[in-house]
């Protein structure tokens, strides 16, 4: 009888919402186990987040084996980082709290959560991944309403600028698994969305390694650009597409925009705005970096 009861991954985003319709029509209670268990889970998350490791030597790790070589080249650089925002920081607080709550729910809709933070290794670079899941190895993301479409429609593999899907392939050859993906939360409208990439879309990992170990050799010149600049309006401007805005080293990397003067930050009521060509100056306040 057990085995005719067991969950489906397929069913996964359906079974939470079910879940939740029938605990909040009062139809199912929710074991104060599993809320102990989250409890203490976003209590540790707090914990990490507010003591972060600074790693005195360049890594590579699963974590970021699927970015941009020129954005790795200058991480191994050591190339100083320009600080997030105190608001950034905070939004990265919540989603992972947030990854926390969809992990929870996961349980609660009775689908086998295994393997949390696992650590892992392939061609000696190492990983920790989230966890499995119906015996799966899933990736647990937050997104903004338009990352999210990338999981809910399946094109993550056609724009991946935090190479999502190379960190999963990876996780998967450390597992000897094949069917896993991302469980995906939107965190503007809090829809849930399961993606699992074809096969056709991961790379081949140990490939990957290799190569990006070739383009990190310490003689060798910075890769290419990883994205070009794209319009900012219709007057001329140009600034960094999403890809960069999160890098840590965009400041360095464009040193050379602006005619030698490099990017100049621009402060929008949506957010800032990295311009590497200004032909009109934008009508709000400029941001000066300091270095």
């Amino acid at each position: 009888m057990k085995n005719s009861m067991k969950k489906k991954l397929s069913t996964l985003v359906e079974d939470i919402y079910q879940t939740v319709t029938d605990i909040t029509n009062g139809d199912k209670k929710i074991s104060d186990k599993l809320v102990d268990e989250l409890g203490q889970q976003i209590a540790r998350t707090i914990k990490t987040w507010s003591t972060p490791q600074h790693r005195n030597k360049f890594q590579l790790r699963m974590s970021n084996i699927g970015k941009p070589s020129r954005q790795l080249y200058y991480s191994k650089k050591n190339t100083k980082e320009i600080k997030h925002h105190p608001s950034t920081q905070i939004k990265f607080l919540y989603g992972h709290i947030m990854e926390d709550l969809l992990i929870f729910l996961t349980k609660l809709s009775k689908h086998k959560v295994t393997d949390e933070q696992k650590e892992v290794s392939v061609d000696g670079i190492l990983g920790h991944m989230d966890c499995k899941i119906d015996g799966e190895v899933i990736d647990i993301k937050t997104a903004s309403n338009f990352a999210f479409k990338k999981f809910q429609n399946k094109t993550l593999a056609e724009d991946d600028p935090f190479g999502y899907i190379s960190q999963l392939a990876g996780y998967e050859r450390a597992e000897g698994t094949s069917n896993g993906g991302f469980l995906a939360i939107n965190k503007e409208s809090g829809e849930i969305a399961l993606y699992q990439p074809e096969e056709l879309d991961k790379p081949n990992i140990n490939n990957l390694i290799g190569n990006i170990k070739k383009s990190l050799v310490d003689d060798n010149p910075p890769p290419d650009k990883c994205y070009k600049p794209i319009a900012a309006g219709t007057k001329g401007n140009m600034k960094l597409p999403m890809g960069c805005v999160y890098c840590s080293h965009k400041i360095e990397c464009n040193k050379d925009t602006n005619d030698g003067k490099g990017l100049r930050m621009f402060q929008y009521a949506k957010g800032i705005e990295y311009l590497t060509t200004v032909k009109s100056l934008p009508r709000v306040q400029e941001i000066i970096y300091e270095s």
